[in-house]
Formats: C-alpha cells, structure tokens, sequence
C-alpha cells in the first residue's frame, strides 16, 4: 500500500497546479494507480506534475486512456505519439517495445489487420490515439486495443465466440470501424463466431466495408463474421453464449444482458462508471458467479442509445 507521504506529495503537486477540487483519498489512489499503468509510456514514470495537470483536464478527453498520446506531457510521449510511424508493422513493434504488447498472438493479429483500412482519410492511423469516425464516435487509441486483446486473449481462441459492444461502434466486436471485429475474428478463426452490434446504421455499413478490405474478409464470405444495427446493451442474443465480450464504451454499470449471454468460464471487458471509470474485468464463473477487477482507469464516451449520441448527449 502506498505511504501516506506517497499521497501527501501527490497533494502538494495536485494543489500546486491549481487543481482545486478537494482532494479524497480514492481521488489520489486513482490518480497513483493511473500512474502505474501508464508505465510502458515512459520509463521512468511520467512527473507526478505533470500527471495532475493533465488529469485535472482529463474530462475533456472522450473515448481514451487517461494518459494517451493527445496532450504532449513528455517527451517521450511525443516521440511515440507524433513520430509519424509509418507502417502498421512499426506501430506494433513500439506498442511492444512500451509494453503494452506481450502477447506474440495480439502482436501477429495487429500486424495482420492493418489499422489505416479503419480510420478515415485524412487521419493518421498508426498515432496512439483515438479518432473521430463520425456520429459523434470514434475509434480507441492503438494502445487501448492492445490492452483489451491481451485481456480477451485466452478467451478468443480458435472456435470459440465473441461479442462486442459499444454506442460509439463496438458491440459483439467493434463495430463502429470493424477494426476490433476484424481482429477476434482472426483469432477466433472460421470455426468460431464473431459478432458485432452497433446502433448506427451507417456506421455499420462502414464496417463491413472495412472488414471487406482487411485480411478478415474470407471470414465474413464465411458468416463467421456478423454485424449487426442494434442496441449493444442488449447484446445479441442470437449468437449466445459467448466466450469473450468487449465493450467500447462506457456503462454507468455492468449490462445484466451481457451477463446472461456471457458463457461460464468467459470473460467481459468493459468500462465502467461516469466521470471516472475504470476498465473492469468481469470473469464468469463455471457455478455462474462473478469475480470482478478493475484493470486501470479510463475515459471513454458513454455507452447509450443512438438518438443520444447523434445528440451528442
């Protein structure tokens, strides 16, 4: 447990950069714990400084891990973020080289789907951070699909099925660009069964077009892959149960809908909360009880329906 001269500094620090909300013991645990696992961006950690600043700004960040690549805090951080990498190939290796990236399975999937066939013109695909796709959505940063790979990974193995959801397009597996519907299914393969759920319709034909283009399209020739227009927190119900179930948007609390259609022995990976959030893992028991974690912290926009979000609500 961090000491309490540990959160006396962070005080300091938060205070002296004009933070001015009060200061709560969970608000310093969130903040060290953001700080923790932000470790493959820089090593050594981040200034503790310049760590409050930004999170005193954070709220104005949708969709993305607290301390992604927009706002330049380091110098490292620029380095990764505004290099101008290249090649899909060279994106990976330094989400690797951070360690982000374990996994040699995430690593040989996000080679295989090229993330520049799912952003839109104009857009740098292989920065680490999110982008705008339309209808008020957008795609996660790199990192972020990185982190929940290697959290779904032993859950999207051959044959078995997945789900993802999200009000900006990831339902039964991103939809919204199809670029995480395009990687499960991959690492499902033809013999499992990859789902995607999005409530917009137009951003599901995207997808699809997006999937036709990547090295997933022989699977969505075979109907392993499907894509649906539909409310993900009702999840799909058809496809059920499912193996691993991704969320790419966050819930004020857990859907009991993808609960039921989350099979014994499966995992679900969403964030959770308002203002902050954290990126919970739900693991289903084989007696049907749940164990519950917080990976990390988050900033994602909020999961809801579609008359909302074209609101912009």
């Amino acid at each position: 447990m961090p000491s309490t001269s540990h959160y006396s500094s962070l005080s300091v620090i938060a205070s002296r950069y004009r933070y001015r909300a009060p200061l709560s013991l969970s608000f310093l645990n969130r903040t060290r714990r953001c700080l923790h696992h932000r470790r493959f961006i820089l090593t050594p950690p981040p200034p503790l400084a310049a760590a409050a600043t930004f999170l005193s700004r954070s709220s104005r960040l949708p969709n993305t891990h607290f301390f992604t690549g927009n706002h330049h805090f380091s110098r490292m951080e620029r380095f990764f973020t505004g290099s101008g990498i290249g090649r899909n190939k060279d994106m990976v290796t330094h989400l690797q080289k951070y360690g982000v990236i374990g996994s040699k399975k995430v690593a040989e999937v996000m080679e295989t789907i090229d993330r520049a066939l799912f952003v839109p013109e104009g857009t740098s695909p292989y920065d680490d951070s999110p982008a705008q796709i339309g209808y008020n959505a957008t795609i996660s940063a790199p990192h972020m699909h990185a982190m929940c790979l290697e959290l779904l990974e032993d859950h999207l193995k051959p044959g078995m099925h997945s789900l993802d959801v999200g009000s900006v397009s990831q339902a039964a597996i991103l939809v919204g660009t199809g670029y995480l519907t395009a990687c499960f299914a991959v690492m499902v393969g033809p013999q499992g069964r990859t789902v995607g759920v999005e409530h917009i319709p137009e951003l599901v034909e995207s997808s699809i077009k997006n999937i036709q283009k990547s090295a997933a399209s022989p699977l969505l020739k075979e109907r392993s892959i499907s894509v649906h227009v539909g409310d993900g927190r009702q999840g799909w119900p058809e496809f059920a149960p499912y193996d691993a179930i991704h969320v790419g948007a966050a819930a004020p609390e857990i859907p009991p809908m993808l609960i039921e259609q989350l099979k014994p022995g499966g995992r679900l990976v969403i964030p959770v909360g308002n203002i902050f959030q954290d990126l919970q893992v739900v693991d289903k028991n084989m007696d049907g009880t749940l164990s519950v974690r917080s990976e990390t912290s988050v900033r994602y926009v909020p999961l809801t329906s579609r008359e909302a979000q074209i609101r912009g609500d």
